[in-house]
């Protein structure tokens, strides 16, 4: 759970997977919009003749990459998929592909979340490209919530700054496997030498242990995303990103998979196709779908039943759902008002107690001066909030039984 205080000057981080944090809501009705539009590039595009079937035939993870605003996370991404397209093992998607909507190209950062696939000679990976600007942090959250591990990219010019310690903070408070990073030193073709990336690496190492990650056993990889999308100076970039991969494929630990439980998937994006009907997109928890399979969808007081009409991932068609994919899931007689971020989908004659008012005990940590923007202000005693766990966002509010 993740719990985001809508205060004008402060941020505080809660254990127990709960976080509060200020967040810029200004152009929230807009970026819903684009957040569908993306989605249904993603899973509903039409393929010459017709949809491949998805084949697992390799382990799957999630992966996605985190840091602060324009140290490269974006660009890394491309690079990856760059490097990966001369094996046949991914999709070349270029800067402007991943940032597509008008605002971002705009604003020249990441907004939404961008989902993408690729895979190696072990694995196949589901890539979530995260935002790193604070105005946006909960929608970076709801991408690191779906996240086996991430790929911290930190600009070697730059250090860690305010959102590199913040998206470490949320990447541990909503549960990703700590063994489960690796750090990309991004822009070292713009280091004159080797001493200050050493000094680099070495406040990297020390921040992610202060934040409780073994910082003395993380593989730190410095290179230059930039490279390797253009194709030069490929001992820092074409390289590293191949030794980022082997990374992935060798250091990060698949999680156990449930997949013998009631099957849930809380929808992260809700959108309508023509002519198809309502699609729910989100990240499968736990259990198996399969089409045809009846199903109920739950939140916001609503207890409605349907039917699995198909499932897919990244353009594929998806024989059997199974934790860890990335779905689209097409859910017969609905409309998309019946349907809303955040609601949940799980078997019909489901075992869970639903209910939209809850209560939790939560330790804070008041994050200091500098640490991050804010805390100009004193905590008070109670503040509104708007609580959130895993898409779902409510409003809540706070009240501290003890200070020290």
């Amino acid at each position: 759970m993740v719990l985001l205080a809508r205060a004008s000057q402060y941020a505080f981080a809660v254990n127990a997977k709960l976080l509060t944090s200020a967040v810029n809501c200004r152009a929230e009705s807009y970026l819903s919009n684009l957040v569908r539009q993306q989605a249904v590039r993603c899973f509903a595009a039409p393929l010459p003749g017709g949809k491949q079937v998805f084949k697992r035939t390799k382990p799957h993870l999630n992966v996605g990459t985190i840091g602060h605003v324009d140290h490269g996370k974006t660009t890394l991404t491309s690079a990856i998929t760059k490097v990966l397209s001369g094996k046949k093992q991914a999709k070349f998607r270029k800067y402007e592909d991943i940032d597509n909507a008008p605002e971002e190209k705009s604003r020249g950062i990441t907004i939404n979340t961008y989902h993408l696939e690729y895979e190696t000679d072990l694995r196949h990976y589901g890539h979530i490209d995260c935002p790193g600007h604070a105005d946006y942090i909960k929608n970076m959250i709801t991408g690191a919530a779906q996240m086996d591990g991430a790929i911290l990219v930190v600009a070697a010019t730059d250090g860690a700054m305010p959102q590199t310690r913040e998206h470490l903070l949320l990447a541990k408070q909503v549960g990703m496997p700590l063994e489960n990073i690796v750090v990309f030193l991004n822009k070292a073709d713009e280091i004159p030498d080797q001493e200050t990336l050493e000094l680099v690496e070495m406040e990297i190492r020390e921040l992610l242990t202060e934040y409780g990650f073994p910082g003395d056993k993380v593989e730190v990889i410095a290179g230059s995303a930039l490279c390797a999308v253009e194709g030069k100076v490929p001992e820092l970039g074409e390289q590293k990103v191949a030794k980022l991969l082997n990374t992935l494929d060798t250091k990060f630990i698949i999680p156990n998979r449930d997949l013998n439980t009631e099957p849930m998937m809380p929808a992260e994006h809700v959108y309508s196709i023509q002519g198809r009907g309502t699609v729910a997109t989100g990240k499968m928890e736990r259990g198996t779908f399969t089409r045809n399979d009846k199903v109920q969808v739950v939140g916001y007081g609503k207890d409605i039943d349907s039917v699995i009409s198909g499932l897919e991932t990244f353009h594929k068609t998806v024989e059997k759902a199974e934790p860890g994919d990335q779905l689209g899931i097409l859910l017969r007689g609905l409309g998309p008002k019946d349907l809303r971020r955040g609601m949940v989908i799980l078997p019909q004659g489901h075992k869970h107690i639903c209910t939209d008012h809850a209560k939790a005990q939560v330790s804070s940590y008041v994050i200091c001066l500098g640490a991050t923007r804010a805390l100009e202000r004193p905590v008070p005693w109670s503040d509104p909030c708007l609580g959130a766990t895993r898409a779902l966002e409510r409003p809540a509010a706070s009240h501290y039984s003890s200070m020290t």
